[in-house]
């Protein structure tokens, strides 16, 4: 069982290096964008999970530090503009080993949820894409509300009425983002970054299952 006292009655997931690995997809058509408005920047997929699990605003204050908000503002409009065409247009067999049918299995176990900082529609479009939306029971994300993974983790809890659901994510601002919340963190290791505590790890998404069963 995980570092946590209560049976959870609800698990909020990452997506971006927790469910799938988007980065190569998402590279091309950033590099295409930031191009088209003038700035000679490289997008490529392992700069992209260095940023992934930020808030779009910070994204954009990194990957252009040099120009106006106004500008990284226009920049990032047209990334996610490109970034959903590519999106929709490729197959997107990115998903990690066993993320379908774990999800499956965990939804006849407890209700399962979505909490991410990309831009609204994202989410949409992973659940359209993979055929996992029937096994999800409700999402948020910066790009709905402006505020952050904590804030949105909170919104998702009182929505639906959860005592104590955990958080999955690969990153330290996902780490973080639980704890402000006061929920449980299991680290997903096969995604995109390091943390500096866990109450579960996952080496394989699809050790999710187990963990859960155990409980």
């Amino acid at each position: 069982m995980g570092g946590w006292k209560e049976r959870p009655d609800g698990v909020i997931l990452d997506v971006d290096g927790t469910l799938w690995d988007s980065t190569g997809i998402v590279a091309g058509a950033w590099t295409r964008a930031v191009r088209e408005r003038g700035h000679e920047v490289l997008v490529t997929a392992d700069r992209l999970k260095g940023l992934f699990g930020l808030t779009m605003e910070a994204i954009a204050a990194r990957l252009l530090p040099q120009v106006s908000r106004e500008e990284q503002d226009r920049v990032m409009d047209l990334c996610c503009v490109y970034e959903q065409q590519a999106l929709e247009e490729d197959e997107c067999r990115i998903c990690y080993p066993g993320v379908g049918s774990t999800i499956k299995t965990l939804s006849e176990m407890l209700r399962l949820f979505i909490v991410s900082n990309c831009q609204s529609g994202y989410i949409e479009l992973f659940l359209e894409k993979t055929g996992l939306g029937p096994y999800i029971t409700d999402i948020e994300c910066y790009g709905n509300t402006g505020r952050g993974k904590a804030d949105n983790i909170r919104l998702v809890m009182e929505r639906n009425r959860l005592r104590a659901p955990i958080y999955v994510g690969d990153t330290q601002g996902d780490c973080d983002a639980a704890a402000e919340a006061g929920v449980p963190f299991v680290y997903a290791a096969y995604g995109f970054g390091r943390v500096d505590r866990m109450d579960a790890k996952l080496e394989t998404f699809a050790e999710l299952a187990g963990l859960i069963g155990e409980c």
